[in-house]
């Protein structure tokens, strides 16, 4: 069997865009995932194309209510206490991130990959043959008082001045676009280019089929070392390619740590409920800010699901937190029916800055990181795929890189 051009580690959305991504430059392509593909995040995701979330978790408003969130075993944000001491140096890098000075860096950054992952998506879905899986319900957030309203201004107004279009909204507005919502709620806000695809892991599924359509191998196994010797990358000991492109999400510093680059990541176990499709009219997908999560439509289903766990990889789940969110969906949407759901708990790799690995390895460029977009890995997948595929060819990268260097921690 021919020796790949590159070997990309990972077959979840981001591995399997950047593996088309190197097919559509010409360069022959193996993939390696250790349970195959769409077997992590990208099978249980929101669905999002979240373009205009420029904001990183990482900031003073989250810092604020933090404490009180982390006192909520069942919140927004939770540290399970068997795990606290571990991931208290991450914690300190997290608080480092969220000065002013630092967000308005990482913001900058952000904004710049999200207006990357908007332009390059409808040309790469439509170059793989998968345009029709594309949805434009747009993202409604309800405000539950005025005080909420006037909390989240200062976001929406950096938005604005980044070109991101929305609509505040009155209740009458608001009922317009979405109707049931319970009379807790006083206003919102509308963003039309919030898209969502049919459904993440059928999604997920397309891309390796496509990959694979195109002369792609696909390869179950579990890499755990990689090394540079002179003009070739050995995996596990072996030679393997001339390139590699590390995407394996919340396994990738593991991985990394192999060519000596020390990586601080995180997993936000991320937990969901899929309805039937019918559990409820659902027209646009809904962010309930103050409360961690969202309700998006799928092509089959209606999924209630987000907040963060920062509780590593190998804790067992805890599926009081999906029933959590739904229960408080059930109070938002007063007509959902929570019957006959499926729980999903997923790793969703992610930096204290909120800002994604992209760039060469501490071994060298024959190794391009492309890993922890935490819940935006969809929403920049696209990006990804068109920053990896320069790196690899030696281009110019579409977007200053530097704010995303492996070397920054």
């Amino acid at each position: 069997m021919s020796q790949p051009d590159v070997i990309v580690i990972g077959a979840g959305v981001v591995g399997l865009s950047a593996a088309l991504g190197l097919q559509g430059r010409g360069l022959s392509v193996t993939v390696i995932d250790r349970e195959g593909p769409a077997a992590g995040a990208s099978a249980g995701n929101a669905s999002c194309f979240a373009f205009s979330e420029i904001m990183p978790l990482a900031s003073p408003a989250t810092l604020m209510k933090a404490p009180r969130w982390l006192l909520d075993p069942l919140g927004p944000l939770t540290v399970p206490p068997r795990y606290a001491a571990r991931i208290a140096p991450w914690m300190m890098r997290f608080a480092m991130a969220s000065l002013p000075g630092r967000m308005r860096h990482s913001t900058e950054a952000q904004t710049a990959l999200m207006d990357l992952a908007r332009t390059e998506l409808e040309p790469f879905l439509q170059a793989n043959g998968h345009s029709n899986l594309l949805r434009k319900y747009g993202n409604l957030q309800p405000y539950e008082s005025e005080r909420e309203f006037r909390a989240n201004l200062p976001a929406w107004e950096a938005r604005e001045r980044h070109g991101i279009g929305f609509r505040h909204l009155t209740r009458a507005e608001m009922d317009d676009i979405q109707p049931g919502l319970a009379p807790r709620f006083i206003s919102g806000t509308f963003t039309p280019s919030y898209w969502s695809i049919s459904d993440p892991k059928d999604y997920t599924l397309a891309l390796a089929e496509r990959f694979v359509g195109q002369g792609g191998r696909l390869e179950q196994a579990a890499v755990s070392q990689l090394g540079v010797v002179g003009e070739m990358v050995h995996i596990d000991g072996q030679p393997a390619a001339p390139r590699v492109v590390l995407a394996a999400g919340a396994h990738s510093h593991r991985i990394a740590r192999s060519l000596g680059d020390r990586i601080p990541l995180e997993t936000e176990r991320g937990y969901n409920t899929t309805l039937p499709v019918d559990a409820v009219d659902l027209r646009v997908q809904l962010t309930f800010g103050g409360h961690g999560f969202m309700v998006t439509r799928l092509d089959d289903g209606i999924r209630v699901g987000g907040a963060v766990e920062l509780g590593g990889l190998e804790a067992p789940p805890n599926y009081r937190r999906a029933q959590a969110m739904l229960d408080k969906a059930k109070a938002f949407l007063p007509e959902l029916d929570t019957s006959n759901g499926r729980q999903w708990m997923g790793f969703r790799p992610t930096l204290p800055d909120t800002l994604p690995v992209i760039g060469p390895s501490r071994a060298g460029d024959r190794v391009i990181y492309a890993f922890g977009n935490g819940h935006l890995g969809l929403t920049q997948s696209a990006a990804m795929a068109r920053l990896v595929g320069d790196l690899v060819t030696g281009q110019p990268p579409a977007i200053d890189i530097s704010p995303f260097a492996a070397s920054r921690f």
